[in-house]
């Protein structure tokens, strides 16, 4: 055999490892080390949106005792939407109408028949929008004019008495 009696053979006789051969593996295995470290926290930031839990959107507009019943108050709010890894802000508005102090209806704040914003008039007890005189009553049924449906609604509950409003519309009956 060559390598007999050589400091460089192995056990059997068969080539010992040598330096460069094992700074390669290991500048090999290294790598591959930080391949996959950075490989699955990429891949956990860029999949972990889609195994989050889907987000009731109620927003808080505030003590539901500060609405006085009988006459509807237009009330501002910001609503935030995660979208993956984004939150989008938003301002936006609702009517809110209660008549006994307990069971409340929020409001689009947009005319359904072509998105124009609308106002109370107190004297006629009326919502009105100016954009082509339609007429809904303090309950957004249409009273006059070309609005097609009632007042859009949001959904509405109470939770330790605070007013909360999920502010996707649902198409008035």
């Amino acid at each position: 055999m060559e390598n007999e009696g050589c400091p460089c053979a192995g056990r059997d006789g068969g080539p010992k490892m040598t330096r460069q051969g094992f700074l390669a593996l290991a500048a090999t295995g290294l790598a591959a080390a930080i391949g996959a470290v950075l490989s699955a926290s990429g891949l956990t930031y860029f999949i972990s949106p889609a195994f989050g839990k889907d987000e009731e959107n109620w927003i808080d507009l505030g003590p539901a005792s500060d609405i006085k019943p009988g006459t509807p108050v237009k009330v501002d709010y910001v609503e935030r939407r995660r979208d993956a890894w984004v939150v989008n802000e938003k301002r936006s508005s609702a009517w809110i109408a209660t008549a006994d102090g307990k069971e409340f209806t929020a409001f689009d704040p947009r005319c359904t028949h072509l998105g124009c914003p609308y106002r109370w008039d107190q004297a006629r007890g009326q919502f009105l929008c100016p954009c082509h005189d339609a007429v809904f009553s303090g309950e957004g049924a249409v009273v006059s004019g070309p609005p097609p449906r009632p007042l859009d609604r949001y959904s509405v509950k109470i939770a330790g008495g605070r007013l909360l409003i999920q502010p996707q519309p649902q198409k008035g009956a």
